[in-house]
């Protein structure tokens, strides 16, 4: 067996498995999951007559490269999202998912030759970043967030001697627990690193299109391009439709920049076998097509989080992300010194909801776990199955100080 495979720790949701075994939630209360960053609402019906039109795409093999089409209609996308002009040909390659595109990459751009081989990336963190690293060889350098600064991940505290050993940097913008946008100044000063240290920026955008302010979040691209980096040297941004367009099962995304470093990428792919099915590629040149299902979308869950959020900020400290579907709770404020694990199964136990402890989602670095006392409410739920949950969080928290 590969000896690598041991040095994986176990993903966020495993863990919550293994200590909610013996939990028997309340059976007075439905079950409502906020666990998991699962969409759950309705795929659009124009995707679903795409897959059904086109079902005589099974009986053909498609290729690593996408159809020319599936290419254009994500250049067409990018250029009407950011602004930003691409070659369809070898700047753009369509991926099953960001998640396996993510961990590609890594095992495409990581030389384990070279000693100190080192992936950098936030934490928080969404662990394939954590998996990639440690499969292709490297070793992993956590960047905690900094709560004054909107929990962004705080770039400036990491080491010269960490970067001159970096290769690849992955960067989450909306973040993943957080929300958080990287501003310019903040891809500024990355790229700037990237250029005196030679890593590749890995770019996860996948929570790019739920956003609550009336700009929309910055890209990676974007900010290239206002920064005079038309080349996009380096940098690899990663888009999916899962949640822009609520179809997680289809698996259908794709990655953008460096031409130079997609070519290679290219060439890890052919021999992975993680071409995209062609009736796959049809439904999701439907997708790339049409902005009037991604627009109702983002107005569901400015509505959600309207009626979530002042029921909530009664009992914790929760504020609006950036973007993205997650509420990154503050407990300590009106707890001190509460225990995000115990108070996730306390909630499980008595109110059957099921949220995701903070510190699960974090490693402990610089001495800290920068998860802890923290929990993530994924509000994928429909509307009036996340507001019942969060009166039942309320209710728990209320019945914790009485």
């Amino acid at each position: 067996m590969n000896p690598l495979l041991a040095r994986l720790h176990p993903y966020p949701f495993e863990r919550l498995r293994a200590l909610t075994q013996g939990i028997r939630p309340n059976p007075s209360f439905a079950p409502i999951g906020l666990g998991i960053g699962e969409p759950k609402h309705a795929t659009p019906e124009l995707i679903k007559q795409a897959i059904t039109d086109n079902l005589d795409g099974l009986a053909r093999y498609p290729t690593t490269v996408g159809e020319p089409a599936l290419r254009e209609a994500i250049k067409a996308w990018v250029a009407r999202r950011y602004g930003v002009t691409l070659d369809a040909l070898t700047q753009v390659l369509p991926v099953s998912g960001s998640r396996e595109a993510l961990f590609a990459l890594a095992q495409t751009v990581i030389d384990p030759t070279r000693a100190g081989a080192t992936v950098v990336c936030p934490n928080p963190f969404y662990q394939i970043y954590e998996g990639a690293a440690l499969l292709a060889g490297a070793e992993t350098a956590f960047v905690n967030s900094d709560p004054a600064r909107n929990f962004a991940a705080d770039w400036a505290s990491v080491p010269q001697a960490t970067w001159a050993k970096t290769q690849l940097l992955y960067v989450c913008s909306p973040g993943n627990p957080t929300g958080a946008v990287m501003p310019l100044a903040e891809w500024q000063m990355l790229f700037e690193l990237s250029d005196r240290h030679g890593f590749v920026i890995a770019s996860d955008e996948c929570y790019s299109e739920i956003y609550f302010r009336d700009e929309p979040p910055l890209g990676s691209l974007e900010a290239a391009m206002q920064l005079s980096r038309s080349d996009f040297r380096n940098l690899v941004a990663f888009t999916s439709l899962s949640k822009r367009s609520n179809v997680p099962g289809m698996r259908s995304g794709f990655v953008a920049g460096d031409a130079a470093v997609l070519k290679q990428f290219l060439l890890y792919r052919t021999y992975h076998g993680s071409a995209m099915s062609p009736v796959v590629q049809q439904a999701s040149i439907a997708a790339w097509n049409d902005e009037a299902h991604v627009v109702a979308n983002r107005a569901k869950y400015r509505a959600k989080f309207a009626r979530v959020m002042p029921l909530l900020a009664e009992v914790m400290d929760v504020a609006l992300p950036d973007a993205g579907f997650y509420l990154w709770a503050d407990m300590a404020k009106l707890m001190p010194g509460a225990d995000d694990v115990a108070f996730a199964l306390g909630l499980l136990a008595q109110y059957n909801v099921a949220v995701l402890p903070g510190s699960l989602l974090a490693r402990e670095a610089q001495g800290v776990n920068p998860g802890a006392g923290r929990i993530r409410l994924a509000l994928v739920a429909e509307t009036d199955e996340c507001v019942e949950a969060a009166q039942r969080v309320c209710s728990y928290v209320r019945a914790l100080h009485s």
